[in-house]
């Protein structure tokens, strides 16, 4: 595995921790389908949470936010319609929401983590 891919899978490894701490259900990790991969699906209240995980070693190039773009969130949005679709029983009578978590940090267990909720 590519080092990027360890500290990506450690990033949302960390990510879910801290989503399971505030209450999440997680429905789903690493989803795929034809048209690409979501991180994770989770449900908090009457929402349902499509949330992109972006770690970086360091800020150097741009926090990670800012690749999540208006291109990738319209992306996400189709992922999410496509999720939707396949898993009916689990997402009926929720509202749908897109997430981004960034975590900051050579180690993403000691890094910044920033969650930015409902992003439109």
């Amino acid at each position: 595995m590519a080092a990027k891919d360890v500290l990506g899978k450690a990033g949302e490894d960390r990510a879910v921790r801290y989503l399971i701490g505030l209450g999440y259900e997680i429905l789903d990790r690493n989803w795929r389908c034809p048209q690409g991969e979501l991180d994770i699906v989770a449900a908090v209240g009457g929402a349902l949470c499509v949330i992109e995980v972006k770690t970086r070693r360091s800020a150097a190039f741009g926090h990670p936010f800012e690749a999540v773009d208006a291109r990738k969130r319209k992306r996400l949005w189709q992922l999410a319609h496509a999720w939707i679709e396949a898993h009916p029983e689990r997402s009926r009578g929720r509202r749908v929401q897109l997430d981004a978590i960034g975590i900051i940090g050579a180690d993403p267990d000691a890094g910044s983590l920033e969650h930015l909720q409902d992003l439109s």
